[in-house]
């Protein structure tokens, strides 16, 4: 796996690989015009698949799916995706979903797709902290409920690593699978940007080349598993500030 966080445009022959573009945060807003039809476009010209990972609107308002959904017409190439927690706060995830679905969006909540002999696993994740600050199932009933919230998360995250076969794999998920990619949010926050209990996760599975996710505005682009997969955070914010792009691209 290949970073290209420059974006430049693919050589006609990519020996075989396959050219991921990946960007999560868009947050879209019911005011917003057209915000990201003419990235789009230019997306499909310099990558076979796209990656949003998470917080695609602002408050999960249909209005904002709408507006997205419309300019994900100008999206040439097949579009991956997770909802991030933005998307949850109307209560309408589904709703969510299914505008975003029939914009050509292939949702991945535990399920896997394959796209030119690349595989495609995800789900939105969740929170609860990394190494011995993870917070455990211990103690009172809402504690317990809270876990198990991360674990069903994760579950779906290996559920769709199950279903596929490919010796290629990228993994996207909102929430952070590792603690380096959060490294600049305020310490007091990092068991609210991710869970170690993804990386783990990642790490059973032998095909796994790369893993994208959002969330954490203030993070770091780029850490790494246990084993060595390397993770980038790929939040809008953190592109435009640190890597001085609109999107990353990955060779995969």
């Amino acid at each position: 796996m290949n970073p290209s966080p420059d974006a430049t445009p693919p050589d006609p022959i990519h020996n075989g690989s396959v050219r991921v573009a990946a960007i999560g945060d868009l947050h879209v807003g019911e005011g917003a015009r057209q915000p990201y039809r003419e990235l789009f476009a230019r997306i499909s010209q310099e990558a076979d698949v796209l990656a949003l990972c998470g917080d695609l609107t602002n408050f999960g308002k249909t209005p904002e799916a709408e507006i997205l959904a419309e300019d994900l017409q100008a999206c040439t190439i097949p579009v991956v995706g997770v909802l991030g927690n933005h998307d949850y706060e109307c209560g309408q995830p589904q709703e969510v979903s299914r505008i975003l679905h029939q914009a050509g969006l292939k949702l991945l909540d535990g399920e896997a797709y394959e796209i030119d002999g690349v595989g495609f696993a995800g789900c939105k994740g969740f929170i609860g902290g990394y190494g011995r600050h993870m917070l455990s199932a211990f103690g009172e009933p809402e504690i317990k409920a809270f876990v198990q919230a991360a674990v069903d998360e994760n579950l779906k995250l290996e559920s769709s690593l199950r279903m596929l076969r490919n010796d290629r794999i990228v993994v996207v998920t909102h929430y952070a699978p590792v603690l380096e990619t959060v490294a600049g949010e305020p310490p007091e926050i990092f068991a609210f940007l991710g869970s170690a209990r993804l990386g783990e996760t990642i790490d059973r599975f032998d095909g796994v080349k790369v893993a994208v996710h959002g969330h954490a505005h203030r993070g770091a682009y780029e850490g790494r598993t246990a084993r060595g997969v390397p993770v980038y955070n790929v939040a809008k914010p953190v592109l435009n500030r640190d890597v001085g792009v609109e999107f990353a691209v990955f060779d995969v």
